[in-house]
């Protein structure tokens, strides 16, 4: 136990010492517009680079990644078919399948997927 102690402790001082030494001497460069600003063909930009965007899409953005995730999670139910008894494999997926389809009600009625509104 001494040993893993002392180990982290020197570890965690190599990695503090890297950290401090790549800080003091790396590259500092003054900041100026010039070099915050886009850069658009040599020209100043003409609006600003921090446009708002549409909250819609960042909300249908986050619907299809949460789909996209429980479609991974589906997949590896072919892969235990094999291995567990096939009533418990049609419950588990059925079940999932049907918190799925709740899921996808719920965001419907509330009309987020509803792009124009």
């Amino acid at each position: 136990m001494k040993i893993l102690f002392i180990s982290f402790c020197i570890s965690v001082l190599i990695s503090s010492a890297l950290i401090l030494l790549s800080t003091i001497f790396s590259k500092k460069t003054i900041l100026d517009r010039e070099k915050t600003s886009p850069f658009e063909c040599g020209f100043d930009p003409k609006n600003s680079s921090r446009i708002p965007f549409s909250i819609r899409f960042f909300l249908i953005a986050i619907v299809f990644l949460i789909f996209d995730i429980e479609i991974s999670i589906l997949l590896p139910l072919g892969l235990i078919s094999n291995s567990v008894p096939p009533l418990v494999w049609i419950f588990i997926g059925g079940s999932f399948l049907v918190v799925v389809t709740a899921g996808l009600y719920y965001e419907w009625k509330e009309s987020t997927l509803d792009w124009i509104t």
